[in-house]
C-alpha cells in the first residue's frame, strides 16, 4: 500500500505515541493514575501520548483543529479540517498489562471521516484507512469484512459498561437477548480495536452505546472501507456523534440492528 502524504503524518504520529505506550506498559506499576469516573482512568502514559500526536500533527499540519479524548477542543484556521485523537483507547487493560489498547486518530473534513489510523503498539498491529483507498493492515494486507450470513454463525464484540453508569441496565438487557442469537460474544476493553477486528474478519459484527467521537471515529472508516456497515441504534449514519455503533457486513449488521431495535 502506498501511503498518502497526509496518511504518513497520522502514522507517524501514531507510532511516535506507540514507543511512549509501550515503555510505559512496560512500567505500568509506576505510573501516576488518577479517576474520571466508574472505572474510567487516566494514566500519565495517555497525557504523554495526547501530547506527542498533538505536537506531531499539530507541526505537520498547524491550521487544523482537535478533538482530543483528555485535552478537548482546540481550534483550527482552516475552517474543514478537524483531528479526533484518543491516545490510549483501552486504559483500564494497558493500566492491567492486559495488551490490547491501542493510539487511534481520525481525520474529519468537513463534518466526514476521510482518514484513520489505530496502532496497538503492543501487538505492533497498525491499521489505515483512507476514503476510497480501502483498509490495511501493517501496509500489506488489504482488509475485508468477514463473509458469515447468520447470526448463529456469528462472533460479535461490545463494551460492558460498569454498573452505575447510564447504559448499565439496557447492555444487561441487550447482551440477555443477543447471546442466544450468535455464536459467541466477545469484550476486548478497546472499542478501537474492536472495529479495527471486525475489519479485518475476527469478528462478524459489534455492538456498544454510551461511546464518545473519538472512540467511534478512527474505526469507522476503517469498516466502511473494508465492506462494512454501520450505523446507529436506530439504523442512521450519526454513529460518531450519538456514541451509539451497530457494525458488520451487509448480512450480520442488519441482523444485528433487528434483534437491538426492540430492546429499550
Amino acid at each position: 500500500m502506498a501511503r498518502s502524504a497526509l496518511l504518513n503524518v497520522m502514522v507517524n504520529a501514531a507510532i511516535k505515541a506507540g514507543r511512549s505506550l509501550t515503555k510505559d506498559f512496560a512500567e505500568v506499576e509506576n505510573l501516576q493514575v488518577s479517576r474520571k469516573g466508574p472505572a474510567d482512568f487516566v494514566s500519565k502514559a495517555d497525557l504523554r501520548a495526547e501530547q506527542i500526536v498533538f505536537e506531531e500533527l499539530r507541526k505537520a499540519r498547524p491550521t487544523y483543529a482537535f478533538l482530543m479524548e483528555e485535552g478537548g477542543e482546540v481550534a483550527g484556521t482552516d475552517g474543514q479540517h478537524r483531528w479526533i485523537v484518543d491516545p490510549l483507547d483501552g486504559t483500564t487493560n494497558f493500566l492491567h498489562s492486559i495488551p490490547l489498547f491501542a493510539c487511534a486518530i481520525a481525520l474529519e473534513r468537513n463534518n466526514e471521516i476521510v482518514a484513520s489510523v489505530v496502532y496497538n503498539p503492543a501487538m505492533d498491529e497498525l491499521y489505515t484507512a483512507e476514503k476510497g483507498s480501502g483498509a490495511w493492515l501493517n501496509d500489506r494486507r488489504r482488509l475485508r469484512v468477514a463473509g458469515r450470513r447468520t447470526l448463529a454463525d456469528a462472533v460479535v464484540a461490545t463494551g460492558i459498561k460498569t454498573q452505575g453508569t447510564g447504559n448499565d441496565t439496557l447492555q444487561l438487557r441487550q447482551l440477555a437477548h443477543i447471546n442466544p442469537a450468535v455464536a459467541g460474544i466477545r469484550r476486548s476493553g478497546s472499542i478501537s480495536v474492536d472495529m479495527a477486528w471486525l475489519a479485518t474478519g475476527r469478528y462478524d459484527g459489534l455492538w456498544e452505546a454510551g461511546l464518545a467521537p473519538w472512540d467511534v471515529a478512527p474505526g469507522l472508516l476503517l469498516v466502511k472501507e473494508a465492506g462494512g456497515y454501520v450505523s446507529d441504534f436506530a439504523g442512521a449514519p450519526g454513529s460518531v456523534w450519538n456514541g451509539q455503533i451497530v457494525a458488520g457486513n451487509e448480512y450480520i449488521q442488519p441482523a444485528l440492528l433487528k434483534e437491538l431495535r426492540p430492546i429499550q
